[in-house]
């Protein structure tokens, strides 16, 4: 087993970005234009996946390229925390924590947590994920920072 953490702050409240992160819509946009999942049994694309929830569904790179099955099961969703078990491709095993740390009332400290099951393609694995998970952390804060203009622009929001 491995372990990959990333880290960032985000100018959104721990709960909404908690919210967001449920959603599979933003799930899209975060791995976007990268990877893309189509998930067979979605939730309505507004609506956020709650505990229990399980999907499987085929990655695409950039959109296109097919590639392997992956399946997710939301083991835990609280207000500040969403735990996944999930595997597919070359990884066996793909246990996934999504952790918002509350910073003030408009910010938090975002973190993803992930331990693989790596096997055999570890060194490549680990490399994925870290490049991944950078290019996730850089989406979320674009969209953090859209979402914060927003609520700045409009307090209603």
């Amino acid at each position: 087993m491995s372990s990959v953490t990333v880290t960032t702050e985000l100018p959104l409240s721990a709960r909404r970005a908690r919210e967001l992160a449920a959603v599979p819509e933003v799930m899209q946009f975060v791995l976007a234009p990268v990877l893309a999942f189509s998930m067979q049994e979605a939730p309505p694309p507004d609506a956020a996946m709650t505990q229990g929830f399980r999907a499987s569904g085929r990655v695409r790179w950039f959109g296109v390229i097919p590639s392997w099955v992956h399946e997710i099961e939301v083991v835990r969703l609280d207000d500040l925390e969403i735990y996944t078990n999930e595997r597919g491709g070359p990884v066996k095993v793909w246990n996934h924590r999504l952790t918002f740390t509350p910073l003030s009332a408009t910010s938090c400290r975002y973190t993803d947590e992930l331990e693989v099951e790596d096997g055999l393609h570890g060194v490549v694995v680990r490399l994925f994920v870290r490049l991944m998970f950078r290019h996730r952390h850089r989406r979320w804060r674009l969209l953090a920072a859209v979402l914060a203009a927003d609520r700045d622009r409009n307090p209603l929001v």
